[in-house]
């Protein structure tokens, strides 16, 4: 309901799976999952710098669990049960935290993108993108001059339902759309392709 584009992962190493190959906004972590601890997850996490973006979900009130998982990096801690806002709320909360300088807004070169709003301007101007070329933009703009994998594109912006698929034409259309119209608005920030790979966010 929130529109958050959402992955589960069934055990421990279906996550850790998942964890290492994909970065996530923001990760649900349950302490008792089949076949590992999710503490050890975390670990593992905090070993390669990627443990700021986690709450702990646990039946377990454990004092020393909570400690134990804060100790390791993680954003914040829910006892089950819970209710669904209570959640909710902590989602949020762990994102604004980890937006780029704690802000809503990302700014590269004339590009000025209100996340909250989900609202683009060039230059002042707004231009109207649909809710994958929003999201498709959002995630160059968070990797700008950093190659982007047609793979690794898919997988953010549509999620596990793409694992199947090995036709990426899909993601070619929507990328001409949005170069179009940044185009069309007179941006010179340009997403450049790299052929047989993917794609590139070049702040001109």
């Amino acid at each position: 309901m929130e529109h958050y584009l959402v992955e589960t992962a069934s055990d421990f190493n279906a996550a850790m799976e998942k964890l290492f190959i994909y970065d996530y906004d923001c990760i649900l972590l349950d302490i008792m999952l089949p076949g590992g601890s999710g503490l050890h997850l975390l670990e593992e996490l905090k070993a390669h710098g990627k443990s700021g973006n986690v709450i702990i979900i646990s039946a377990k009130d454990s004092l020393d669990d909570k400690l134990e998982g804060l100790a390791l990096g993680a954003d914040d801690y829910l006892t089950k049960p819970f209710h669904i806002a209570e959640l909710n709320a902590r989602v949020k909360a762990v994102l604004r935290r980890n937006r780029p300088e704690g802000k809503n807004e990302i700014v590269v070169g004339e590009l000025y993108m209100d996340l909250d709003q989900r609202i683009l301007l060039v230059s002042g101007q707004p231009v109207a993108l649909n809710r994958k070329e929003f999201d498709i933009l959002r995630y160059f703009l968070l990797n700008k001059n950093r190659l982007i994998t047609r793979t690794a594109l898919a997988e953010h912006v549509w999620g596990d339902n793409i694992d199947q698929s090995d036709n990426f034409d899909f993601i070619y259309y929507q990328i001409k759309n949005l170069r179009k119209k940044l185009q069309d608005a007179g941006a010179v920030t340009e997403i450049k392709a790299v052929y047989g790979i993917g794609y590139k966010l070049v702040e001109l």
